[in-house]
This record gives C-alpha cells, structure tokens and sequence, in this order.
C-alpha cells in the first residue's frame, strides 16, 4: 500500500501530511530522527547541532556551504519540529499499541516548482526509515523516481499554480 501524503490547502498556503506506522517502539522511531548517525543513514545532508527548542540542524548544501535551521518544537520522544526554508517541517510520534504511530507534517508557504521533489523526497526518506529499522534495503533513486510524478500529479490536480 502506498502511503503519500494528503496535502491541503490552508489559511497560510498548504499542508502536506504524511501518516506511518512503524512496528518498533517509540524510542528506536525517535532515534532514527535524532541520534545523528542513524539520521545520515536516511538523509545524509542532516546533522543536528543542538538538540532542543531553538538548537540548530544543519544543512549541507553539497557545495560546502550549510544553512542552519532553526528548531521550533522539541519535546523528547515526541515531537520535533525545524524550520525548512521559508517552511516548516514537523516530526510528531505517539505509541501506537506495540509499535509507533508518525506523522510528519510539511507547512507549505507557496507551491514552487521544487515542491513535488520535496514531498517525493519526504516520502522516501519516511520509506527508508522503514527499511532501516526492518533491517532492509530500499533502491532510494528508483523509489523516488517513481513518486515524483506522482507529486507533480497530485499538485497539478489540485489547480496548483506554481508562484
């Protein structure tokens, strides 16, 4: 079953949800998106600097420059939440009976060309988190190469006009 993400139009520009379930417990779900070396295993530009409400992540542009993100939210175990650009991205784990219910929300300001790779992007990071704490493997560029037009479509049928 594929899982993408419900994106809605809101008051302040768009909200995209995406709802896992994971078979693990709590803690080994919030270490996949705080302990720094399991978080590279899913997105290798992330390093957290300062783990708390208004600490740092930083962002390795791949061209030796970083952007430093800022983080909103923080409450441990449960919710984590960093700026994402002009957006906002958030991290929210609840136990879900033996296993761990995540919803990570993306607040969109505008729709831009790049938002369907962002929301691909998410998605297969949420597919490798899955993979990880499975003790598999997953094909990261062919599973992203399959999602990102289904973002481009999803975003077009919702009469998107890029800004």
């Amino acid at each position: 079953m594929i899982l993408r993400a419900e994106v809605i139009k809101v008051e302040s520009g768009y909200k995209a949800t995406f709802v896992r379930t994971f078979a693990q417990n709590r803690e080994e779900v919030w270490a996949m998106l705080t302990e720094n070396p399991k978080l590279q295993q899913w997105f290798s530009e992330l390093t957290i600097e300062d783990l708390r409400k208004g600490g740092k992540i930083k962002f390795n542009m791949g061209n030796g420059n970083y952007e430093n993100m800022t983080i909103l939210e923080y409450e441990e175990g449960q919710k984590l939440a960093f700026e994402w650009g002009e957006d906002q991205v958030r991290f929210e784990l609840a136990s879900d009976g033996g296993g761990t219910r995540l919803e990570l929300v993306e607040t969109i300001s505008k729709i831009v060309p790049h938002t369907a790779k962002d929301l691909a992007g998410w998605h297969v990071c949420l597919d490798v988190i899955e993979a990880l704490l499975e003790g598999k493997e997953i094909a990261r560029e062919e599973e992203w190469n399959k999602e990102y037009p289904e973002y481009q479509r999803l975003l077009e049928s919702m009469s998107v006009s890029f800004e």
